[in-house]
């Protein structure tokens, strides 16, 4: 077994799913401690980070990274998926076409933080069962409704109207289902409409120029250079709040041990380095002892 400690990121293509890609790395690398950070549907490709090795530890972090994706929504018809995959439930003509001007102001009523119901065909657990079970099911259950924030959403064509398929890109929090907003939009412009094609461009620092394809990695394990293509774990946790030690606190936060909180560190979790430039840990204020922090995750 080899042994590779670090973030993959890796370009998922069209008709894996996430956990294809897992099972494929795992057999590229022949390791077994790999994991994605957020599955992409099967017909999606983009950006994929993947935590290997010590880096599984973290992947919860990378999970709740914003994401960026390029898309495109066809009106006239909706899908039981809400992407093109599905069976089509609805139907109207696009007889004339929409113009820029009213796409661009229904886009501005969904930027900000907004209210999704999860699609059926979606992994949402509800009563201990995922929400895709139940549709392949023939059966409709209640739908939680949660909160997730649009950051930024624009058109990505300089087009002044759009006969049916709009093409956009999106900046958005952690589990927001895109599908679904894309049927939104549709239906603000008075059309069924689903997702026809997406692709995430972006989730937190790691961008889809980056990314390697599995040719680049099988050849990365021919030339045995795996380790430059993979980014480090605080790499992916530099948005976290940061604090370098000295040698000898390097060794008790590898151990795990409770510490007098530093003064200038205000942050209730942050990450702990030492002075060659390692994330040895993530550090958070204790929630019994007063003026000290202890450990969530000893990475080193």
């Amino acid at each position: 077994m080899t042994d590779y400690h670090g973030i993959l990121p890796l370009y998922k293509p069209r008709g894996m799913t996430s956990h294809d890609c897992v099972y494929k790395l795992r057999k590229l690398l022949n390791m077994k401690k790999i994991g994605h950070t957020g599955t992409l549907d099967p017909e999606v490709d983009g950006v994929l980070p993947m935590c290997i090795g010590r880096a599984t530890k973290i992947s919860e972090y990378l999970t709740a990274y914003p994401k960026s994706y390029d898309g495109v929504i066809s009106l006239g018809t909706a899908t039981a998926t809400e992407d093109q995959t599905g069976e089509i439930i609805e139907q109207k003509d696009v007889t004339q076409p929409v113009f820029r001007e009213e796409i661009e102001s229904v886009f501005r009523k969904f930027t900000g933080e907004i209210e999704q119901q999860p699609p059926m065909y979606s992994a949402v657990k509800v009563k201990g069962k995922k929400l895709y079970e139940y549709a392949r099911e023939g059966i409709e259950v209640e739908r939680p409704v949660r909160n997730v924030t649009i950051y930024q959403l624009h058109l990505t064509d300089s087009e002044a109207y759009f006969e049916k398929e709009i093409p956009f890109s999106v900046d958005c929090s952690k589990g927001t289902y895109v599908r679904t907003l894309a049927v939104d939009i549709g239906r603000q412009l008075g059309y069924p409409a689903h997702l026809a094609r997406l692709t995430r461009t972006r989730s937190g620092p790691f961008y889809l120029k980056e990314c390697y394809t599995f040719d680049r990695v099988e050849r990365a394990v021919e030339e045995n250079n795996v380790a430059n293509i993979l980014s480090s774990i605080g790499f992916g946790l530099k948005f976290m709040a940061s604090w370098i030690v000295d040698d000898h606190t390097a060794n008790l936060v590898s151990n795990g041990a409770v510490l007098p909180k530093p003064k200038d560190i205000q942050n209730d979790i942050f990450t702990v380095y030492n002075r060659i430039g390692d994330c040895l840990a993530i550090y958070k204020q204790h929630p019994k002892k007063s003026g000290y922090i202890k450990p969530v995750k000893v990475l080193i």
